[in-house]
């Protein structure tokens, strides 16, 4: 088992602060508050969530501190190559690029240039983002890596437009939604929340909301199963589904369809944290100071597209989806002689699709509306059968 190391004093503050906030929902709750809402608090409460505060989260590489590394900070291959799927798309009609959770904007930074490239740029970048703190990271980011005449594109949005047309793309954005925990007993369905009793705690109670109570029962799971639900996921799908008029969401993150996430031997479900690079089942410490995750089931947010108007375009593993969109002919443009630019191309590459790294864990699902072109991103290897 991991032993994690013991945060700073002002971090330590800090998470005690957002314990103490914590406690008041958990008493005003009447001693008991959902998983759901105690993984919110944690991650978003103003000014003391985890993405909410002004902390340090993604890195290039273990040695730049952080918690975890996500494929646009590695590389901007990553960015290049998701850029040869939004020029398709941009090829064949106008409209804006939505990213949701911009992370450090590195991604977008990478997405404009490349689409200046290619001449098919969106006619504006949107972003939309919770956290004041990582919007000015962003800023920054962008500030730092972009032209003036490509900065002038992007814009932050509070909300949703109502009628968006073009690309709305989010990366390692579901997987920080938040999830209700149920546990199976031979008696009866359980939801798993958090009490505070000299320390957060674990405690199950009945299931009280209908619908948490009715996708645990169409999963008909065994007795001694602990796992996730996320109606917050689909309701943001749902929603996206209705703010699109015209165009694609694409979505990237870590999952499994239905038939795998609820699969028998997955039985204590998916929830982890990470803090400093270490990963980590237990949410119920560090409060604040970690990213607390769940896998996606890739299943319900096909359905809620297809329920709200949108066709599915294309299910893969990412790394079927960035070999299908050029990344090796990308890379093909530098010569393996130039070992200095070549080599690190190739380790991240190697991240990006390797099954034993982020290449089948993480999967790309594409929902579209009066969008009537084959995406390229899923032209072998589609897998949207199995959802």
């Amino acid at each position: 088992m991991t032993t994690l190391s013991e945060p700073s004093a002002t971090a330590q503050k800090h998470s005690e602060q957002l314990s103490l906030l914590i406690q008041e929902r958990i008493a005003l709750a009447g001693g008991w508050l959902d998983f759901s809402s105690f993984m919110q608090l944690a991650l978003y409460a103003p000014g003391l969530g985890y993405y909410s505060a002004g902390r340090q989260k993604f890195s290039q590489m273990q040695k730049d501190g952080g918690d975890f590394v996500t494929a646009p900070e590695m590389t901007s291959l990553f960015g290049r190559t998701i850029a040869q799927q939004m020029a398709q798309i941009f090829q064949a009609m106008r409209g804006d690029l939505l990213e949701l959770g911009a992370g450090t904007g590195k991604l977008a930074a990478d997405l404009l240039l490349a689409l200046a490239d290619q001449d098919c740029l969106p006619q504006q970048y949107l972003i939309l983002e919770v956290s004041d703190h990582l919007r000015q990271v962003q800023l920054e980011t962008l500030q730092a890596n972009l032209p003036p005449a490509l900065l002038q594109r992007v814009q932050w949005l509070n909300a949703l437009p109502a009628a968006f047309e073009g690309v709305i793309l989010a990366n390692e954005v579901l997987d920080a939604v938040p999830v209700h925990l149920v546990h199976v007993t031979k008696q009866d369905l359980l939801e798993r929340g958090v009490a505070w009793q000299d320390g957060f705690v674990w405690q199950d109670k009945a299931i009280a909301e209908t619908h948490l109570l009715s996708l645990a029962e169409q999963q008909n799971l065994p007795s001694g199963y602990l796992t996730e639900f996320s109606p917050a996921a689909t309701a943001l799908v749902s929603s996206l589904a209705l703010s699109l008029h015209r165009g694609a969401i694409i979505l990237i993150d870590y999952g499994f369809s239905a038939r795998e996430y609820y699969h028998s031997q997955r039985n204590q479900g998916t929830l982890m944290c990470h803090y400093q690079h270490h990963a980590h089942p237990d949410p119920l410490v560090n409060i604040g100071l970690q990213d607390i995750t769940a896998h996606v089931d890739f299943s319900s947010v096909a359905y809620a597209g297809i329920n709200h108007g949108l066709s599915l375009a294309g299910f893969c593993s990412q790394a079927q989806f960035l070999m299908n969109a050029g990344m090796l002919k990308l890379m093909a443009q530098v010569s393996p002689d130039d070992v200095s630019r070549y080599a690190p191309l190739a380790a991240a590459a190697q991240k990006l699709l390797s099954p034993a790294e982020m290449g089948d864990i993480f999967k790309v699902i594409a929902l579209t509306k009066n969008l009537d072109i084959a995406l390229i991103g899923f032209i072998q290897g589609d897998k949207s059968h199995t959802l």
